[in-house]
């Protein structure tokens, strides 16, 4: 039995001066139907070349395209855009036993961002990058480290103890786990390896704990 496919009307779902610089789920959705590029193009009536041009985003999609592909793969003409993706931004790197004087080396909203990882509310939260590997196995080169970060440039109660993305004086950016000082305003800073000393007596402008690890190859860079 032939299957019948509804057509929904593109100019009602879709408009037409946006289609420029909107990403398309073209490589997501053929997968999803086990397809291949050669039988895209094919089933489109272009070439393999202009396929994967409009997959890669190099080769502008028109309507004729949207529609096209829409009937492949079964699916309404607004269902093959990306939804604008929540973004955090990267504050800069951080370290754990090399001297990382990089922390907030952008300017706020200039630097890179980084797609918000499900399950995590993008309202007030920071990432930093790990720089170097003297976290490992902990954290890795490269991995992101979310955290809230409050205005008010304070230590509160809940970072003592825990693992914290925090600064110190001099400006230098650390990932340790903060314990209280022998005086008051001074924090002791442990590694999470015996190879790097504790640091004794620090005064830190802000400590935040961590709230969530991402590998590097799971970061979606913006």
């Amino acid at each position: 039995m032939e299957a019948n496919f509804h057509i929904v009307s593109l100019a009602s779902t879709v408009p037409q001066c946006n289609l420029l610089g909107m990403r398309f789920r073209l490589k997501e959705l053929r997968h999803a139907r086990g397809l291949t590029q050669e039988q895209m193009a094919e089933m489109m009536g272009i070439s393999v070349s202009l396929y994967n041009g409009l997959e890669k985003g190099k080769r502008r999609m028109n309507a004729d395209y949207i529609e096209s592909a829409a009937n492949i793969f079964r699916v309404l003409p607004s269902q093959l855009f990306e939804e604008d993706a929540t973004t955090i931004a990267i504050a800069g790197k951080v370290g754990a036993g090399a001297r990382v004087p990089v922390f907030d080396a952008y300017a706020k909203g200039g630097g890179p961002q980084v797609e918000c990882p499900p399950g995590l509310s993008p309202h007030n939260i920071v990432a930093v990058e790990i720089e170097g590997d003297s976290m490992e196995p902990v954290y890795s080169a490269g991995d992101l480290l979310f955290y809230t970060r409050w205005s008010d440039g304070s230590v509160p109660s809940e970072a003592v103890g825990r693992r914290c993305v925090c600064e110190c004086e001099e400006g230098l950016g650390w990932v340790k786990v903060v314990r209280q000082g022998r005086e008051p305003g001074l924090f002791d800073l442990h590694s999470f390896n015996d190879q790097t000393p504790v640091m004794y007596g620090v005064r830190l402008k802000w400590a935040a704990p961590i709230k969530l690890h991402w590998p590097a190859e799971l970061a979606r860079r913006i």
